[in-house]
């Protein structure tokens, strides 16, 4: 069994150890830790009563609050596991991820798509409860799940443990703990949100939620200067925009951590120039290692290294294996990136073949070693530090966001009138940011066929908006009389993106036929 506790037990132990320090903060709101745990015990009370326990997976559907932290953390006291769900996921997204989770109710205010589930929602002060010993759940027990872009068309779900958010405790305390303040601004179903707030909060530090679901530069700067915020998780593109808009909204910082997409050396010198007391910290981890796998302190050298930014060391109780197959690669030498671990996620839920795929268990150093395999190329070089080399298949980071063109793809196939699609991704160079846009090619049925629609790309657009969450709707929609093929009879993709006019129309590409 893991001796990792699981992250309700940490918070409750911080909030007997100091129950009078702050541990959320919001525009409204200053909650402390005895507060918090107090209210996450009686919102826990309440959920038993109505049958929530150990195994269930709950959908959290709320404002971003301290309300929202207490009643996490009292579905976590009953047992049970959470997942938080992005307030903007249209309405078939959320019913793909009711039917995945079955859960015996869904926590929101909102109407409940297709009345699948019963719903409830916290209703003033959260019940005075007496302080009774939580389940007995472990570090490996389900604490929440991420859905992420899959390739069969639909969300994968990613269940993770608690001993996956509660391994960080020791690499955050670089930047939290008591003292420090930990800005939460991730959406809510991103890992990202479990590392600036529980991350914050099992190591005695203080989570101050921002106003708003998009962080710009002046709502950075009003956390530094209004709250006190000296630490803050920014994804690799939000971090070039603001090296590009705005550097001094960083000042304030101590600590800057950021993921999500590879770094820009370029993006970064400009922070640290302006800067030079500033630690950013590069992190790289997919959602099956929760948070982070590796992370790098970037020093100006890096910057100008030939390779670029390095992805760093594995943090605690985390080991990176670079491989061919099952065996190891040399130093140096590029291979698939592996992880094991206690970050390792549960697997995926409702797909165990996938989940034997992608979590298989092999033999490293003669020891049956249960690892992930995340489908990343790189190497570690002589001293054991970590690099990216690229992808081995089509999937995508934009914005923080995992992104697999299947997914898009076959949410186009199903709309009437779409005969066939291939999505295409771009880098963007015109803001200066780097970042990479996604552009979606498509044929109609021709006319006289039963399901032909005059379907252009505004009203393709409307069509996947309302399928799929914002950050999979493609930045470009452009219509084909045909695809143009490589010699082996595959979609040609770079030729299709030729098609698109430089600097491509912002919303939707002409109608240019191949």
């Amino acid at each position: 069994m893991n001796d990792l506790p699981p992250i309700h037990a940490e918070v409750a132990r911080r909030a007997a150890a100091t129950p009078d320090a702050l541990a959320v903060v919001t525009p409204h709101e200053r909650v402390g830790y005895a507060e918090l745990d107090a209210a996450a015990d009686g919102w826990a009370a309440r959920l038993g009563e109505l049958g929530v326990g150990p195994g269930d997976l709950i959908p959290v559907d709320l404002p971003r609050s301290a309300e929202l932290v207490a009643v996490l953390l009292g579905v976590l006291k009953s047992g049970a596991g959470y997942a938080a769900l992005d307030r903007r996921w249209p309405p078939e997204r959320v019913r793909t991820v009711l039917e995945t989770l079955s859960p015996p109710l869904f926590i929101t205010r909102g109407p409940v798509p297709g009345a699948l589930v019963p719903s409830w929602a916290p209703d003033g002060e959260p019940p005075r409860a007496p302080r009774t010993p939580p389940p007995d759940v472990t570090g490996d027990a389900p604490a929440t799940v991420f859905f992420t872009s899959g390739t069969s068309g639909a969300p994968k779900a990613v269940v993770s443990p608690h001993r996956a958010t509660t391994r960080l405790a020791r690499d955050a305390r670089a930047w939290t703990g008591p003292g420090r303040s930990m800005a939460q601004t991730s959406p809510v179903s991103w890992d990202a949100f479990s590392l600036e707030v529980w991350g914050t909060l099992i190591t005695g530090g203080r989570c101050v939620i921002s106003d708003g679901d998009h962080l710009l530069p002046s709502g950075l700067r009003s956390l530094v200067r209004e709250f006190g915020v000296d630490a803050a998780f920014l994804t690799t593109s939000l971090l070039n925009l603001i090296a590009e808009e705005d550097p001094d909204s960083l000042r304030g910082l101590r600590t800057l951590v950021t993921g999500g997409e590879r770094m820009s050396a370029g993006h970064v010198r400009r922070c640290l120039e302006s800067h030079p007391g500033l630690e950013v910290i590069n992190g790289y981890g997919p959602v099956e290692s929760c948070v982070f796998a590796a992370t790098h302190p970037v020093e100006p050298d890096d910057c100008t290294a030939p390779d670029g930014v390095p992805l760093g060391t594995a943090v605690s109780r985390t080991g990176i294996h670079v491989l061919h197959g099952e065996e190891p690669a040399a130093p140096g030498e590029i291979g698939e990136i592996c992880l094991s671990g206690d970050g390792l996620a549960l697997g995926y839920l409702g797909d165990p073949e996938l989940t034997a795929a992608k979590f298989p268990t092999v033999r490293l150093a003669g020891s049956p070693t249960r690892i992930y395999r995340t489908g990343d190329r790189g190497l570690l070089d002589a001293r054991g530090v970590l690099h990216f080399r690229g992808r081995g298949d089509r999937q995508l980071k934009i914005a923080g966001h995992r992104v697999e063109p299947q997914e898009i793809e076959a949410a186009a196939r199903r709309i009437p009138g779409v005969r066939a699609c291939t999505v295409a991704a771009l880098r963007d160079t015109a803001d200066g940011t780097g970042g990479t846009r996604l552009a979606l090619f498509y044929t109609t049925e021709p006319p006289g066929a039963p399901e032909h629609r005059d379907l252009g790309p505004a009203a393709l657009r409307r069509e996947l908006a309302s399928r799929l969450p914002q950050h999979l709707v493609p930045h470009f929609l452009s219509p084909q009389q045909a695809f143009p093929l490589t010699p082996n009879g595959k979609v040609d993709r770079a030729a299709l993106l030729a098609l698109l006019p430089v600097p491509a129309a912002e919303g939707h590409a002409p109608n240019r036929s191949s």
